[in-house]
């Protein structure tokens, strides 16, 4: 299968670089036109909070995903004249948004009015009025305003995130461009894995630009494809490109050379495509939208990237050929030495250093394995959080309008707990038993300690047209998302609602943004484990079939689960105690945004297993020639250790892209990743797997008759030595 992708593509090389440069092109203009189709949306189906929200929307017209709120903060105390005067003003700019109308202000403290403007549309189309109606509001005599609200918010965080995104690609790129430099020397070569990265993120992102027109998608969606899809693209070029230079020194031909490159390199690349793949794929069966549309785009990229692996990599090699990636010959025109492939084996550093692992087996693997359990240790102060605003950018005016509203209103006021009756019919509020379970459940609810405050009057905006629903709003003393917050949403439910008593025929449900938090939580890491198993089968499966053996693909998983485990440690380590936070600008943060577990181990257990597939693929070429596992070991150590070690830093540098954004989320996202990478490229393969392999001998290479017969692969007998 492999050889005949690659003839077809070698036959059509130009047509093949032609049809790519046109999706580089298509996939450009996408991608400027994304983020408007973008918007953090943190519905979960089936849950009491998203009934709340359906009912709320449907019956109050409450559709607070599309609500502005406005804020008015004043040079002097509130005066009715002032009041009249800013609320035909609020009311004036609602016409700037479609379907919009504006609500009664509010006073809160002596100084400071709000209002909504609400309208029929949803997160993704209003957050595209927001500049509209703070422009129609203009400037107050006396008065400073603020448009705050999810929209607003999202409005104002596009261009960080685009700059985020700026930032990353100047440290990415530049590192990957040097590591590629070292490794290949000043040669054409450099420019294959650039061109293949640019064709696989490009023609990601303009899949994804398709999909965001059914699908929600998060913002964070972009950042993400461009900076692991380049990590993830130079690392696959790279190790195909370096192969072929390395076919081509024993004498090969162009064709054959590059048929020898794709049976092998080709081929381990596929197989580490597929892992990424499988853990991505988790992502896609989460039920929770948000977690199903992040997947969608990670899961996109080693599709594209395989996709491009088999077409555009072989093409761009036979275009190039032997002048433009063994030759070097730019290196040869500024007269500077050029960069070859050798064969000496034995007397490498690599080689060196895995017979050193191999003669001390068990002390690098206790070493190694307690520091890597140490790492994971704090994990176990780790707490979660569905989100929070103070992990963005404070300066927006948004988040400034948001901030004048929490401190005069507390932090819970502008994210409530919403409970909502449903009295089984028309006019049910006005029945005494249901306004008797109301009353106990408002006194109730303001014994908590985390509550500061709870609304109800029978009627306005608390009760339905049809007077069959009426809804109770809690403030919080915490943001929505804190641990106090958290545990009041639990009570909640479980305690004071049911101590209200009420009546038959009528069902209450707790929404709103704790209870909506906790929903999110619940049902990801509900389903969470099970998927989990789900993808250490499969991918345990897919690596017996890449390696022919029964035994390491077990080793791969578990080392792969000490890897995700110590990142998790890092995690805490940096953004709940702090450390490095001076240093790097980190956040200091008490808990951890609760996609990014979920997230880390779909990317780290995939592209760790791009590491363990380049480096034992290599090992099983050597044992099938040479049946000596100590050689085997050192021959495949030793051909691909610089290439792990250079793929690392490339991915490593994109990782880091994250690190120097300014979203919480994201830092964590990079900072786990790269600590995985890392920790996975330097003391887990180029110690923990030569020296757990040193252990196992000849069990590495082994697999059973019957087992080999269902993945479809010759087996390998204990016998051989």
């Amino acid at each position: 299968m492999i050889e005949t992708w690659t003839r077809a593509a070698i036959r059509l090389r130009w047509p093949v670089a032609i049809a790519w440069l046109v999706v580089v092109v298509v996939g450009g203009w996408a991608s400027g036109r994304l983020s408007a189709l973008q918007s953090n949306v943190f519905t979960v189906p089936g849950t009491d909070s998203e009934h709340v929200r359906s009912v709320l929307q449907r019956h109050f017209g409450d559709r607070s995903d599309g609500a502005f709120t406005v804020v008015f903060r004043l040079d002097r105390p509130v005066t009715p004249a002032t009041r009249a005067r800013l609320q035909g003003a609020v009311d004036r700019a609602a016409k700037a948004v479609p379907t919009g109308r504006g609500t009664a202000l509010l006073q809160a403290g002596p100084d400071v009015l709000y209002g909504d403007v609400i309208s029929t549309l949803n997160l993704a189309d209003a957050k595209g009025h927001a500049d509209d109606l703070l422009r129609a509001l203009g400037r107050p005599a006396g008065a400073r305003v603020y448009v705050t609200g999810a929209p607003a918010i999202q409005n104002d965080l596009d261009p960080i995130f685009s700059n985020d995104l700026r930032r990353g690609e100047a440290i990415a790129l530049p590192i990957a461009l040097l590591v590629l430099l070292l490794v290949f020397g000043l040669s054409f070569a450099v420019t294959i894995p650039l061109l293949f990265a640019a064709s696989t993120v490009f023609g990601t992102l303009g899949i994804v630009y398709l999909v965001a027109h059914y699908l929600t998608t998060p913002t964070y969606v972009t950042n993400l494809v461009f900076l692991i899809g380049i990590g993830i693209a130079i690392d696959y070029s790279l190790l195909i490109v370096y192969r072929f230079r390395e076919e081509l020194t024993r004498g090969l031909d162009v064709e054959a050379a590059v048929l020898r490159t794709m049976q092998t390199a080709g081929r381990a690349v596929i197989f580490s495509g597929a892992t990424v793949a499988i853990g991505l794929a988790l992502l896609l069966f989460m039920p929770v939208p948000f977690m199903r549309a992040m997947g969608v785009g990670g899961f996109l990229i080693p599709l594209v990237s395989l996709l491009a692996a088999a077409t555009l990599q072989p093409a761009l090699l036979a275009i190039y050929g032997r002048r433009g990636t063994h030759r070097a010959p730019v290196a040869r025109w500024l007269r500077l030495p050029v960069r070859q492939v050798g064969d000496d084996v034995e007397h490498r550093f690599w080689a060196r250093l895995v017979r050193s692992i191999m003669r001390r087996k068990w002390r690098y693997v206790l070493a190694v394995g307690a520091l890597l359990l140490s790492a994971a240790i704090p994990v176990a102060w780790l707490q979660l959080t569905p989100g929070a605003t103070a992990g963005i950018p404070q300066y927006p005016q948004s988040v400034r309008g948001l901030r004048v509203l929490e401190r005069v209103l507390g932090p819970g006021a502008v994210a409530p707990a919403q409970v909502l009756v449903d009295t089984g019919r028309p006019g049910g509020v006005a029945r005494p038993e249901v306004r008797a379970a109301v009353a106990r459940l408002v006194q109730e609810i303001g014994r908590d300690p985390e509550v500061a405050a709870a609304y109800y009057v029978p009627g306005g905006r608390f009760v339905d047209p049809s007077r069959r629903y009426e809804q109770v709003i809690v403030a919080t003393k915490h943001e929505y998302g804190s641990e106090q917050a958290q545990g009041f949403a639990r009570r909640l439910r479980r305690e004071l609602i049911p101590a209200a008593l009420f009546p038959a025929g009528s069902r209450v449900w707790a929404g709103g943004a704790p209870p909506q938090g906790v929903d999110f939580l619940d049902q990801a890491y509900g389903a969470f484990p099970w998927l989990v198993l789900g993808v250490l089968a499969l991918t345990y499966l897919l690596l017996m079939r890449a390696f022919r053996s029964f035994v390491l693909p077990l080793k791969a998983v578990i080392l792969n689960l000490l890897s995700v485990a110590a990142s998790y440690g890092v995690l805490v380590v940096v953004f709940r105690f702090g450390v490095g936070k001076d240093a790097f600008g980190f956040y200091e943060f008490p808990q951890i945004e609760g996609w990014i577990p979920i997230f880390l181990f779909a990317m780290i257990f995939g592209l760790s297993m791009d590491y363990e597939v380049f480096l034992v693929s290599r090992m099983r070429e050597a044992w099938d020639e040479t049946h000596d596992n100590a050689r085997a070991v050192a021959i495949g150590l030793e051909r691909t250790g610089r290439i792990v070690t250079a793929a690392a830093a490339i991915m490593v540098a994109a990782f880091s892209g994250f690190m120097a954004g300014s979203i919480v989320g994201l830092q964590e996202f990079g900072c786990g990743l790269a600590v995985a990478i890392f920790l996975d490229a330097t003391l887990v393969r180029a110690v923990l797997v030569p020296a757990m392999m040193a252990i196992m001998g000849r069990y590495n290479w082994w697999l059973p008759a019957r087992i080999a017969r269902v993945v479809r692969v010759r087996p390998s007998p204990l016998h051989v030595s």
